[in-house]
């Protein structure tokens, strides 16, 4: 039964993320925002509810911080290895030297977001870390760097807007107002659905023991990222590459700010002083491969490196696979 509650999960984030990518790419044209802000604010938003309800839930509702942190993490090199996916759907030219170099602002503060979370359990491990209002500093601090970030990224793609030369979807004659009425129902749709796949998932730890487990953390990591794959692969189908490549860089931001409410839900302390130090690994390997797409985004090579695929999508994969590795080792399951 349990399983059949999964596959329907996918059932619904498939179909309403594939509407959702859709009727965003409208918005993105009739607002003039772009592809960009409507991928790494309203997208990855809405594709990363998901992770904010493990992660609460992993806090609240059985008490293990690991698997909170961990599945927040993993969620973050899943969707840094979904790139690569859609590298290969890119061919001939690489995904990364398709987009707009506005992206390396969101790679940037991807980077500044890992290191602090990274900095903030390897530091939290080794010295008394000042608590303010209860919260501690590098717990404040992933959501405090999100809202400066948005804020600055949303003033270069506004200076950018105009000059912008990106092939946006026709008008389909909707109003404003029923195109976000569609895009609102798709929303609610995946955010719904992505929530019952993070409890299902959830369900599916407690039914096979895999909650205190690499199994169940690299598992709820795969499920509560899937609305990002569905939404990027569509996005992608659309022709809207840079509104997929903002929709992962833009949930890996999110997904590091989540910190911070997960943070406030850990009543017995700073979160990032209670969990293992291996987790700091996985924050490092998040930051390693933000830059290799820092590093692919300005080169824009013009073909692929072996054929169907770029070097950075290979040096991803393998990074993703090292990772996995190392979190199996260290058991950073809960």
């Amino acid at each position: 039964m349990v399983w059949l509650k999964f596959a329907a999960c996918l059932a619904i984030i498939v179909f309403a993320g594939t509407k959702l990518a859709h009727y965003g790419d409208v918005i993105a044209e009739k607002t003039g925002l772009g592809r960009i802000w409507v991928g790494l604010l309203l997208l990855a938003a809405i594709t990363s509810m998901p992770e904010l309800v493990t992660g609460l839930s992993a806090i609240g509702l059985v008490g293990l911080p690991d698997l909170a942190v961990g599945n927040l993490l993993g969620s973050c090199l899943f969707n840094l290895a979904i790139l690569a996916g859609i590298d290969i759907m890119s061919r001939p030219q690489p995904v990364l030297s398709r987009v707009s170099s506005g992206h390396l602002a969101s790679v940037i503060f991807g980077v500044i977001l890992a290191g602090v979370v990274a900095g903030g359990i390897w530091g939290s491990a080794r010295f008394d870390i000042t608590a303010v209002a209860g919260v501690n500093a590098p717990g404040v601090a992933p959501l405090v760097i999100y809202v400066f970030a948005v804020w600055w990224i949303f003033r270069g793609v506004r200076r950018q807007a105009a000059t912008a030369n990106h092939s946006l979807p026709p008008d389909e004659g909707f109003s404003r107002r029923a195109v976000y009425l569609r895009f609102g129902l798709a929303a609610a749709a995946v955010i719904g659905a992505g929530i019952w796949l993070s409890l299902v998932g959830d369900e599916l730890a407690v039914t096979y023991d895999w909650h205190a487990s690499f199994v169940g953390s690299l598992f709820l990591a795969i499920t509560t990222s899937l609305p990002e794959l569905v939404v990027c692969v569509a996005a992608m189908r659309l022709g809207a590459v840079d509104m997929a490549v903002a929709d992962v860089l833009g949930s890996n931001m999110f997904n590091l700010a989540l910190v911070t409410p997960v943070d406030i839900a850990y009543r017995r302390g700073p979160v990032l002083s209670v969990v293992l130090e291996g987790h700091a690994l996985t924050a490092l390997l998040t930051l390693i491969m933000s830059l290799v797409v820092m590093a692919g985004l300005r080169q824009r090579r013009q073909r692929m490196t072996f054929a169907v695929i770029s070097w950075p999508s290979v040096v991803l994969i393998g990074l993703y696979i090292f990772g996995m590795r190392q979190i199996f080792v260290a058991g950073l399951g809960g």
